[in-house]
């Protein structure tokens, strides 16, 4: 090996130790495919279900709201309309419910993506704007 082989050895050898050192890295990408959820990331790469690790920022969850008093109105199912006075006027305790966020990804949506160290999964953090 010459001296120009060894001086890109000991360039290599210097960038690999210092992205040993990064804990992560950050990536942005593009949801390509919903089901099965596929994400272009940087315009360089496909990944797939088994490489990402979803966060609750991107995913339908289930959880739990407490809602105030719904006084004296109620649903007309007229879109133009939306709600109409009730009468006798009344008072429905509505409490503590359980309801759906619906949150999953969608094609097209922009992501950030943290990969774990020397790995190749990708924990997908949240949507982007």
């Amino acid at each position: 090996m010459d001296a120009n082989g060894i001086v890109k050895k000991v360039h290599q050898a210097a960038i690999d130790a210092m992205e040993s050192t990064k804990p992560v890295n950050v990536y942005f990408g593009e949801v390509v495919s919903a089901s099965p959820l596929k994400i272009n990331v940087e315009q360089k790469m496909i990944l797939g279900e088994k490489q990402l690790i979803l966060s609750r920022n991107v995913t339908d969850f289930k959880t739990k709201i407490t809602a105030g008093n719904i006084k004296n109105y109620y649903y007309t199912g007229d879109v133009n309309s939306g709600t109409a006075p009730v009468s006798p006027a009344h008072v429905h305790a509505v409490g503590t419910i359980d309801i759906t966020v619906h949150n999953g990804l969608a094609v097209g949506d922009g992501v950030i993506l943290i990969r774990q160290q020397e790995g190749q999964n990708f924990i997908v953090m949240d949507r982007i704007g």
